[in-house]
């Protein structure tokens, strides 16, 4: 009796990591405008291996807290195939702050302007920060709100999950 119980158990764990496996939603693309003042589509960034989204602003100051991290990850990842691209929803009045910002601390990732909110909007990012990862298929295999000391462990372990698997 026992041993059934536990077959169905297994049964039944199996079908939904499966469902949840197969259920994985695709990232929609976009386009932004880069820091450098080019136009990037988000497909760009997809196939190579994980690509890290962050949605941030400068006066976010758990985003800055945590974008310190991500430049570590960014630094540690980025020649096995991670990409990186934070996606500043700065407002018409403080965009201006955010290319000196990105700059004076140095980041080498990828930064795009979301002024209108509309990216923001398409990936339900309604309160920053907001993290998603993707893997090189692009399929969104992680989401984030908030920053708390710590989470970018759990983020570095997914993204170096991915690039083993990759």
């Amino acid at each position: 009796m026992l041993q059934r119980i536990v077959l169905i158990i297994l049964l039944v764990s199996a079908v939904s990591f499966a469902q949840n496996e197969n259920d994985l939603k695709r990232i929609q693309n976009f386009s932004a405008e880069h820091l450098d003042d080019n136009v990037v589509e988000l497909n760009d960034y997809i196939g190579d291996g994980p690509l890290l989204l962050n949605f941030w602003a400068t006066w976010c100051k758990p985003c800055i807290e945590e974008m310190k991290q991500f430049q570590k990850l960014y630094e540690k990842y980025s020649d096995q195939g991670m990409k990186m691209v934070a996606v500043s929803v700065d407002s018409e009045r403080s965009v201006s702050k955010v290319k000196p910002f990105i700059k004076s601390r140095g980041y080498t990732f990828d930064v795009v302007y979301d002024t209108n909110g509309d990216i923001a909007r398409q990936f339900y990012a309604q309160s920053i920060p907001y993290t998603m990862i993707v893997n090189k298929k692009g399929e969104i295999v992680y989401t984030h709100s908030g920053y708390m000391k710590g989470d970018e462990i759990k983020t570095g372990e997914i993204i170096e999950k991915l690039i083993k698997a990759e």
